[in-house]
C-alpha cells in the first residue's frame, strides 16, 4: 500500500531521519535497496565514502540546475507498506516495487535517462520509504499527474504477483483515516484514539438516529462536540464542522473537521439524504419494539437490491445506519462487538456510483432505525432476550447485503459486509450465553462423576476432565469439538467455569440448549462464544451482588441500625472526638 507524504524542502533532513534510530527506536539496520543509478549510488550505511549530506548534495543537485523556478517543495516521500499478515519480502523485492512505484508516479520512468533522482530505504521488515527530488536531470518538471492513483495500480499487480494480501482500486468509499500525527497527538494526550475518530462515531451516530436537520445538529450537540453551521446568506444551512472540546492546534485555536473530511457519507447533503422520503413512525412499547423491527428487517433483508444497482446503493447505505444506531441501544454485555460490527460494515454501507432512494428495503431499514431510537428509553438496554431475535435478522440482512455485493463485483464492500456479519454471530451467540446464564441454576458438584476435578490435579487430568464433559454434555457432537481447531479455547472456557465453582458439563449443557448447533461452521467456537457470554453475565451478577451488600453494610454502620427520621437533629448528628474518623461512611 502506498501512501504519499507531505512534500517538503529539507532533503538532509528526511534522510537523517530514516538513516537514523526513529522516535522510539523502531528504525532497525537502515539501508538502500535501490536508487535512481544501481549500482553506482553508493549506500551511507554500506560505503565509508559516502555520507548522508553527501546522498542529499546529490538528490538535490538537478533542483538547483533547472532552467524554470525551483519548486517551494521540491522532496517527494512515499511510503510503501505491506499488511501485517503478509509475507516478508526480501531486499531484490522491494527493490523491484520502488522501481515500479517511480515509473508508475512519473518521477522516472523506465528507459528514461533524464528522469529524476530518487532512492529506497528500508529500516523495518514491512515497508520501505522513497525519496525523490521533483527535478529531472534536462532541467524539467516531472508530470506527478494522478501520481498516487497509478502506484496503487502497481501495487495491486504487486500482490498478485507475490501472493500477499489483495486490496481494492481506490472507489471512492473508503474512510478518511487518521494521519500520523493526529495519532501521534492522541498519545501525547492520553486518549484512546485519534480525535477523528471518536468525531467519525458521534457524527454517524446523531445522523443515523436523526429526522431533520434541527434534530440532527441537536444531538451532535447533545453528544458533547462542539457544532458550527455554514451559512449562506439566505439563511440556508449549506454546511457544517465539528470539533472535540479541548482539541486545538499549536495558536491554541479549535480544530474543525467537516463532514467531508471525517467520510464520503458524512456531507451535510449525504447527512440529509437519511431523511429524505421516509415516513415518520409511532414509537411502540418496549415490548414490542424488538419484535416489530425484527419482522421489518427480516423483510428487508429479503428485498435488498431487487430494485437494481442504484437502488441497491440506497438500501445498505440504510443498512448501515440502522446497524449503527442498534450498536447504541445494543445490550451493555454484548455492545462492544456491535459496535465494532458497525465500525466493520460502514465500508459496505457506501456502494461506489449513484443510489437511489426510493426502495422498499431501505424504507424498512429506516423506519426500524427510527423505532429502536424511539423505544429505546422505556426498552431497557439490558434486555439480552427480547433482543436476540432482532440480532438474528441483522445477521440475515448483513448476509444479504454481502451476496448483493458480490453480484455487483464490490469486492471491498462483500469483505467488509463478511467482517461485519461474523462479528453479529459472535454478539449473538454471547448473547445466547448470557441468557443462558440468567436462567442457569447450580447443583452440588458430584465429586463421585468427576473425582480428579480438584485444585492438585495436574493440566494434563484438567484438559481430560474437560473432554468428558463436553462427551457429557453434547454426545453428538463431541468428536467434531475435539478435532476442532478452536477446542483449545473452548478448553480454557471450560476450566474457568469449573475454577469458578460450576459444573462444566451442566453448563456446557445450558449453553447449548439456548440455540441450535447443528448449522454452526465450528461447533467449538459457537459455544466458546457462549461461554463468554455465560462469563460475562455470571461476573456481571457477582459485582452487583458485591455492590449491594456493600450498599447495605454502610447502610447499617454505626451499631444503632437505620437513622430515625422523627428528630431533627438525628439526620445531622456525627460522633464526638476519635468516633469520626472509624467505620465507613453513613450511606445517602
Amino acid at each position: 500500500m502506498p501512501k504519499k507524504a507531505r512534500e517538503g524542502n529539507d532533503t538532509w533532513g528526511l534522510l537523517d531521519y530514516l538513516y537514523g534510530p526513529g522516535k522510539r527506536d523502531e528504525h532497525t539496520d537502515p539501508h538502500m535497496v535501490a536508487s535512481w543509478d544501481d549500482p553506482y549510488v553508493e549506500d551511507p550505511a554500506r560505503s565509508p565514502d559516502m555520507t548522508i549530506a553527501d546522498l542529499a548534495l546529490i538528490l538535490d543537485a538537478p533542483v538547483y540546475a533547472m532552467l524554470s523556478k525551483k519548486p517551494a517543495r521540491h522532496v517527494y516521500h512515499v511510503a510503501v507498506r505491506n499488511a501485517p499478515e503478509d509475507r516478508l519480502l526480501t531486499d531484490e523485492e522491494w527493490a523491484r516495487v520502488a522501481r515500479e512505484m517511480m515509473h508508475a508516479a512519473g518521477i522516472a520512468e523506465h528507459g528514461d535517462d533524464q528522469g529524476c533522482r530518487w532512492v529506497a530505504i528500508r529500516h523495518a521488515d514491512d515497508h520501505i520509504h522513497i525519496v525523490a527530488t521533483k527535478a529531472r536531470q534536462d532541467g524539467r518538471q516531472p508530470n506527478l499527474r494522478q501520481d498516487i492513483v497509478k502506484m496503487h495500480a502497481a501495487a495491486r499487480r504487486f500482490e498478485v504477483e507475490f501472493g500477499l494480501r489483495r486490496l481494492t482500486h481506490g472507489d471512492g468509499t473508503a474512510r478518511k483515516w487518521a494521519k500520523t500525527g493526529e495519532t501521534e497527538k492522541a498519545e501525547r494526550r492520553g486518549l484512546s484514539e485519534p480525535v477523528r475518530e471518536t468525531l467519525q462515531r458521534s457524527v454517524r451516530e446523531a445522523a443515523a438516529a436523526a429526522v431533520s436537520d434541527a434534530d440532527f445538529f441537536a444531538r451532535l450537540s447533545a453528544s458533547g462536540v462542539r457544532v458550527k453551521q455554514r451559512i449562506a446568506p439566505d439563511g440556508t444551512v449549506t454546511g457544517y464542522s465539528v470539533a472535540l472540546p479541548g482539541d486545538r492546534d499549536g495558536v491554541q485555536q479549535p480544530v474543525w473537521f467537516s463532514g467531508t473530511r471525517l467520510a464520503p457519507d458524512l456531507s451535510l447533503p449525504r447527512v440529509r439524504e437519511r431523511w429524505h422520503g421516509s415516513a415518520a413512525v409511532s414509537a411502540i412499547s418496549a415490548a414490542e419494539m424488538w419484535q416489530e423491527a425484527e419482522r421489518r428487517v427480516r423483510a428487508a433483508a429479503d428485498q435488498l437490491g431487487a430494485g437494481g444497482l442504484h437502488e441497491g446503493a440506497g438500501d445498505v447505505a440504510a443498512l448501515g445506519d440502522l446497524i449503527v444506531v442498534a450498536a447504541v441501544i445494543s445490550p451493555r454485555l454484548v455492545r462492544d462487538r456491535m459496535r465494532q460490527a458497525a465500525h466493520e460494515f460502514e465500508r459496505a454501507s457506501r456502494a461506489p456510483g449513484d443510489r437511489r432512494l426510493e426502495g422498499e428495503a431501505r424504507g424498512l431499514y429506516r423506519e426500524s432505525a427510527q423505532l429502536l431510537t424511539q423505544s429505546a428509553a422505556a426498552a431497557g438496554r439490558n434486555d439480552t432476550a427480547a433482543a436476540l431475535g432482532f440480532m438474528l435478522a441483522l445477521v440475515q440482512a448483513v448476509e444479504a447485503s454481502r451476496r448483493w455485493h458480490q453480484a455487483q463485483e464490490h469486492r471491498a464492500q462483500a469483505e467488509a459486509s463478511g467482517r461485519a456479519g461474523r462479528l453479529l454471530r459472535e454478539a449473538v451467540e454471547v448473547t445466547a450465553g448470557v441468557s443462558a446464564a440468567r436462567e442457569f441454576r447450580s447443583r452440588p458438584k458430584r465429586a463421585a462423576v468427576r473425582p480428579g476435578a480438584t485444585r492438585r490435579a495436574s493440566a494434563e487430568s484438567r484438559e481430560r476432565l474437560m473432554a468428558g464433559a463436553v462427551q457429557q454434555a453434547l454426545p453428538e457432537h463431541a468428536r467434531a469439538v475435539l478435532a476442532d481447531s478452536a477446542w483449545p479455547a473452548l478448553r480454557s472456557r471450560l476450566m474457568a467455569v469449573e475454577k469458578g465453582g460450576e459444573d462444566p458439563a451442566d453448563v456446557l449443557v445450558a449453553v447449548a440448549a439456548r440455540r441450535e448447533l447443528s448449522s454452526a461452521d465450528s461447533v467449538a467456537e459457537v459455544l466458546t462464544w457462549r461461554l463468554e457470554g455465560w462469563q460475562r453475565q455470571r461476573a456481571a451478577t457477582a459485582a452487583a451482588v458485591g455492590r449491594n451488600a456493600s450498599t447495605a453494610s454502610a447502610g447499617s454502620s454505626g451499631g444503632s441500625g437505620p437513622a430515625r427520621r422523627t428528630g431533627a437533629s438525628a439526620p445531622t448528628r456525627r460522633p464526638s472526638g476519635d468516633e469520626q474518623g472509624k467505620g465507613p461512611k453513613r450511606a445517602r
